[in-house]
């Protein structure tokens, strides 16, 4: 089954903006009354234990997001049909360039270069979807060096996982091994080299996925 090899086999990252409306607060932002996404290179995943790299005059933030991993192409599926396309989850971290992406916010321009550095989609294992029978529940929580810094469910999410699926599949095909990032809670901030960044995915008091990513600088061309 290509998608359980998601990572390898994968086409694109859709990663769905501003999800949590307390997050979307914290960074000075309207709570969208519709989905919005944006698109990650499957060349920025990294998988457990491998190094978060700080590019040079980045001031790099962590997300902490549920990935939805598609099981079959599907174009313009609806919400009752979602879970049909459904393959599993997966637990993923939505790297992000924050002062490059103010920047460019700033100029109406993309935000391709501040989420799509190499290193920037740290993700782990798929879950088959037969683990999270209720996607509506499931707790996403981060710590840097130990110390929690996001600590959320998936309950508070505006746009629930089906009708994410319908949405970005009415614009696009959604092709097996392609990951949707559902957003991530409050309590995104700064990481530093030198620091170790932790998260877990738990549901029903079950933790299904723990990761463990250590934060360098990135290493310069010689």
């Amino acid at each position: 089954m290509a998608s359980r090899n998601f990572i390898q086999t994968g086409r694109k990252i859709v990663a769905i903006g501003r999800n949590f409306s307390e997050h979307a607060k914290e960074l000075g932002n309207a709570v969208p009354k519709t989905p919005f996404f944006f698109l990650k290179p499957t060349s920025s995943y990294i998988s457990n234990g491998q190094n978060i790299e700080v590019p040079q005059g980045c001031e790099v933030h962590h997300e902490v997001e549920l990935g939805v991993v598609i099981g079959k192409d599907g174009r313009d599926i609806s919400a009752k049909d979602a879970q049909k396309y459904i393959a599993g989850y997966t637990l993923a971290l939505d790297m992000t360039a924050r002062n490059l992406q103010e920047i460019v916010k700033k100029q109406g321009l993309p935000w391709s270069a501040a989420k799509g550095y190499d290193t920037f989609t740290p993700i782990g294992e798929f879950i088959p979807k037969e683990s999270i029978p209720d996607t509506n529940n499931v707790d996403l929580s981060l710590k840097i060096d130990g110390v929690t810094k996001q600590k959320g469910n998936t309950r508070d999410m505006i746009f629930k996982i089906p009708a994410l699926v319908e949405h970005v599949s009415s614009i696009m095909q959604l092709q097996e091994g392609d990951v949707i990032l559902t957003g991530t809670p409050s309590g995104v901030s700064r990481v530093n080299p030198g620091e170790i960044v932790t998260c877990e995915l738990a549901t029903g008091g079950k933790i299904l996925s723990q990761l463990r990513f250590p934060v360098v600088d990135r290493p310069r061309k010689a």
